[in-house]
């Protein structure tokens, strides 16, 4: 079966949105501002509207540049992250420094597995890097190659790594931040329990791809891709020299990501300060590796246009929460979803929002495109169940981090695969065990999320 295109996805869902606001009733709840200054729901005042008009047909054309208008701030500052990371990666830095990290452990299987996994996890977790993993991969297939391992244990080093950095993220720009602000939360708040599951998360992908890569390096036929001529390591371009510059950039790096928490946490930064930040950091990198100011602009543009597909998914999925809301129907939505995660108390409720986001990740791979068409319908589902929004936004970004790794919609992994010769049925076999150990370890940190407070 053809999977059709995301925004053929979510388009489909604004119609849908659109039947729905013509036969669900429209609804409100009541609402009060916290000690915090957010508004929330109050449980058990849903009421119905007697009198609510639903959107036009024309509304279905209109309501896309609405979603569009609406999400600016995040779809520039995604623009904005992705030219300052198409002139880091101009730089060359980021690839030397994962070529030298790998080649430093290059001769003990378990070292390259966990370092590769850490290296992958730490970028995903931080920045959100994902795309720019593609042009690694020669280099590590070249060195599982030399240790007797096949692609797949090379892809899985890289997958799971991206995966927990997703699932667990501390940081993320594109996932994390981006709920946080949907679900009306500070900011990067709840960053020490994210941090703290970072690692469990990641010992699990180690010990699953080593056992694999161990088992591989026993028996060659062991491989699930040794019948296939096209997934056979190939051989590998030079790996590229870490220079002083090289450093100096991944200095400037870890200076910016400094700079940006402090900035997040104690002077109230936020897109246009962190956007501000970001275009600095490309400006100095680039001037710092020789690179003129044409290339800059050239390799920014390039790096901005490469999240165009993001920035319009965004936008689309912005567009479904327009129109439940323009029909008055978002919190009837809200209400059904709610009264049987109500009945079941707060820690399977919880449980119940990571196994609903790990499902629409087949529909909506994007995370941010997710955190915008599911987080308006958590967040107050979280107020109504009795547990913090900050345990509904770790639930989604769960089911979006761990997923990411087996469903077919996601581009990145498509190309991944493509790239390593691996079929898309070979790679299923391997991945879905380890997608309902993270999947089941998520539900477990979610129960004792629930159980402290987390906030």
């Amino acid at each position: 079966m053809k999977v059709p295109h995301t925004l053929v996805l979510l388009y489909g869902m604004i119609v849908l949105a659109w039947l729905a606001t013509l036969v669900l009733p429209a609804g409100v709840f009541e609402t009060v501002t916290n000690d915090h200054g957010r508004e929330v729901v109050v449980p058990g005042t849903f009421t119905t509207l007697a009198d609510a008009s639903a959107p036009s047909f024309w509304s279905l054309f209109t309501v896309i540049p609405r979603g569009l208008a609406a999400a600016q701030g995040i779809i520039f500052f995604v623009f904005i992250i992705g030219g300052a990371l198409g002139v880091i990666r101009a730089t060359g830095a980021l690839d030397a420094a994962m070529s030298r990290l790998l080649e430093r452990f290059g001769g003990q299987t378990a070292l390259l597995i966990a370092m590769g996994m850490l290296a992958f996890g730490a970028g995903s977790s931080t920045i959100g890097m994902a795309e720019e993993y593609i042009a690694l991969i020669a280099i590590l297939i070249t060195l599982c190659r030399a240790m007797r391992m096949d692609t797949v244990a090379a892809l899985g080093i890289m997958t799971a790594g991206y995966a927990v950095g997703f699932g667990t993220a501390v940081i993320n720009p594109f996932t994390v931040l981006v709920a946080q602000e949907v679900a009306g939360l500070p900011p990067t708040s709840g960053w020490g329990y994210r941090l703290v599951l970072f690692f469990p998360f990641l010992a699990i992908g180690f010990v699953y791809v080593l056992r694999y890569a161990r088992k591989v390096q026993a028996d060659p036929t062991a491989s699930l891709v040794y019948d296939i001529p096209e997934a056979q390591p190939p051989e590998s371009p030079e790996s590229t020299a870490l220079t002083g510059r090289h450093w100096a950039v991944l200095g400037l790096i870890l200076a910016t990501l400094v700079a940006l928490v402090w900035g997040i946490k104690w002077q109230g930064w936020y897109l246009v300060e962190l956007g501000a930040i970001f275009i600095g950091l490309a400006l100095v990198a680039g001037l710092v590796c020789g690179l003129g100011l044409d290339d800059m602009a050239r390799r920014f543009v390039d790096g901005a246009a490469e999240l165009t597909g993001t920035a319009l998914l965004i936008g689309f999925a912005r567009a479904i929460e327009l129109m439940l809301s323009d029909g008055q129907v978002l919190y009837t939505i809200v209400n059904a979803l709610a009264v049987p995660l109500e009945a079941v108390g707060g820690e399977l409720s919880a449980v119940g929002m990571l196994l609903i986001q790990s499902a629409l990740n087949f529909f909506i791979p994007s995370g941010s495109g997710q955190a915008y068409v599911t987080m308006p319908l958590m967040a107050p589902i979280a107020d109504l169940v009795g547990v913090t929004r900050q345990v509904a936004v770790l639930a989604y970004q769960m089911g979006d981090g761990f997923m990411n790794i087996i469903v077919p919609t996601n581009a990145v992994l498509m190309g991944m695969l493509g790239l390593c010769g691996i079929p898309y049925g070979r790679w299923f076999r391997f991945v879905w065990p380890l997608v309902a150990m993270y999947v089941a370890a998520g539900a477990v940190a979610i129960v004792i999320a629930v159980q402290f407070g987390y906030s």
